[in-house]
């Protein structure tokens, strides 16, 4: 692969325009079953003629298609349209501390292509670009289709530990991993795969994958090897001024706690982790639950999802626990209590979360 571009998407005329991107997330959400244009116009509070003229362009890019026709309560018979999910790909990769999962997805956000290995994150920043390049490079080989696949991708969304800058794709530093600071991830990866990357931190892909418009406003809490928050308010995920909303885990719970690799002391991530090494899991659950319970009074969130690995090796624990914790501080503010539950996508939330900073702006969402 060759190129150096960095901007969001392929070059598809019929993708430029925020109209066209509100018509085809209609045509996804409407699935198999298609949605005519008159449908599209009235939920769009676009003209039957401007829907008419973004259809035409859709087609022409391969990207809808007839679905057949539907019965009208008066006059000819309406043809309905969808989606043409497999018309373009998007890559999904999740860079953890000590692992490596790239996804290859369709339009509609269903995996096609998987692929997991060891991955140090604490390895020279070279040395782990050439590792995650030729990942995505086999996912792309192994793929059905192979060159087809290829040739339809959009780019490829990045979900990497935080700190980090959403905007420039640049690491700072990340807890442990000092060398990470200030290398600018997305661009050196871009070069590498010749394809367009977007940078997030894993949380926030993860945010990103289970939001929806009519989401709310959830916290997703992320115990795995460190702990982190992806923030959803008001159906939109909330990054903040700086990209750097989100870093739960750093929040200092006990001031003469155990030193915490970010340099403080006591942090929440640093007694969660220690209590998880102990074989005390009633502990981390209860631990998590306090930052959970500090979460929602700060933010009056709607409902936490808890996802990573540690909390998915034995979800009901950590849900009876957050749950248990939250109850009793609704209970004591006379509030309602807060619903838990385990995030849908399991071990996959994150790095189909990544796939999903690709295809997101399609649709006009993220």
């Amino acid at each position: 692969m060759s190129g150096t571009t960095t901007g969001g998407g392929a070059n598809l005329s019929a993708l430029r325009s925020h109209n066209a991107a509100l018509v085809l997330r209609l045509l996804r959400d409407a699935g198999e079953d298609g949605v005519s244009r008159l449908e599209l116009a009235d939920r769009t509070g676009l003209t039957p003629q401007a829907v008419s003229k973004i259809t035409a362009r859709l087609r022409a890019e391969g990207l809808a298609a007839e679905a057949g026709r539907r019965a009208s309560t008066g006059g000819k018979p309406r043809t309905v349209l969808r989606l043409v999910t497999d018309a373009r790909h998007a890559i999904g990769l999740h860079l953890d501390r000590d692992e490596l999962t790239a996804v290859l997805v369709d339009l509609a956000g269903t995996p096609v292509a998987l692929r997991t290995a060891r991955f140090d994150f604490g390895a020279e920043a070279e040395r782990a670009l050439t590792a995650a390049a030729s990942e995505v490079e086999a996912l792309i080989a192994d793929a059905p289709g192979g060159g087809p696949a290829a040739a339809g991708l959009l780019g490829v969304g990045v979900a990497a530990p935080g700190p980090l800058d959403h905007g420039s794709g640049v690491l700072h530093r990340v807890t442990g991993f000092p060398q990470w600071d200030g290398l600018p991830l997305r661009d050196a990866l871009a070069r590498r795969l010749g394809l367009p990357v977007v940078l997030d931190k894993d949380t926030n892909a993860a945010a990103l994958g289970l939001a929806a418009p009519a989401a709310g406003s959830f916290a997703y809490l992320h115990l795995g090897t460190g702990l982190g928050a992806g923030l959803v308010l008001d159906g939109g995920v909330y990054r903040g001024a700086r990209t750097d909303a989100g870093e739960f885990g750093h929040q200092v719970v006990q001031l003469d706690g155990p030193r915490c690799g970010c340099g403080n002391y006591g942090c929440l991530e640093a007694l969660c982790l220690a209590a998880v090494a102990r074989g005390a899991r009633e502990q981390a659950a209860r631990l998590l639950g306090v930052g959970a319970a500090n979460l929602v009074r700060l933010l009056d969130i709607d409902r936490v999802l808890l996802g990573g690995r540690i909390v998915l090796a034995a979800p009901e624990s950590y849900v009876r626990g957050v749950a248990a914790v939250l109850a009793e501080d609704a209970a004591r503010t006379n509030r309602p209590t807060v619903p838990v539950d385990v995030v849908r996508g399991g071990t996959r939330a994150v790095v189909e979360g990544a796939a999903q900073l690709v295809l997101a702006p399609l649709f006009a969402l993220g």
